[in-house]
């Protein structure tokens, strides 16, 4: 695994648990917005985290942490991922995962093999706006297959929008509301606090 980082305690990253946070390097996605850009880019990625160093610290927390989230970047780019997941499941954790849906084969063994406990999934914005959004072309079929994955998994799930209120309007945020019933959805609101840096305030009302 590429691991870019590792935040040792968090009490808002996976609802309800206390848990740890691995951020894995390399997206497929170019968003404006990004708020890990050193995670993304490639001429900004430092060196790894010894994958060894976050499971030795895994170990020592074992009895303190609940859970570990992973996200990126996108994990699910990574073909060790769901060796990654066995490893920490094999410890006693729960794993939250996040992920932009672009691999739902990956999703779905995921849940198949019980190596998931939750799953946020980014929803950038209605489909014909995407590649605004995300720099890139691709099937918009994939990401529906990844969220009929997330809705049927019979695990605890989220579906979120980064709202950049520069390409996103409120009829956007209500067509990607509408695309999922209402259901398990929130908005981040992209609040720029610097030219090379953006930051990610929740909304917490759910829509």
């Amino acid at each position: 695994m590429k691991i870019g980082g590792l935040i040792k305690f968090t009490l808002i990253d996976y609802p309800g648990r206390v848990a740890a946070v691995v951020f894995t390097q390399g997206c497929n996605f170019r968003c404006r917005y990004c708020h890990n850009p050193e995670l993304v880019y490639p001429h900004l990625l430092q060196g790894s985290m010894p994958e060894q160093e976050v499971m030795d610290f895994l170990h020592r927390r074992q009895g303190t942490l609940e859970g570990v989230v992973i996200t990126g970047g996108e994990p699910t780019l990574h073909e060790d991922l769901l060796r990654f997941m066995a490893d920490i499941k094999a410890l006693g954790y729960l794993i939250k995962l996040d992920t932009n849906g672009t691999r739902p084969a990956v999703l779905e063994e995921a849940v198949k093999q019980h190596l998931v406990d939750y799953i946020a999934m980014d929803l950038k914005a209605p489909l014909e706006k995407y590649s605004l959004i995300t720099g890139v072309e691709f099937d918009p079929k994939t990401l529906q297959r990844s969220m009929d994955i997330v809705r049927t998994c019979g695990l605890e799930y989220e579906f979120r929008t980064t709202y950049d209120k520069e390409v996103l309007t409120d009829a956007d945020i209500r067509t990607i509301s509408d695309s999922v019933q209402g259901q398990h959805y929130r908005v981040q609101e992209c609040l720029p606090v610097a030219k090379e840096k953006a930051t990610l305030k929740v909304m917490h009302t759910e829509l």
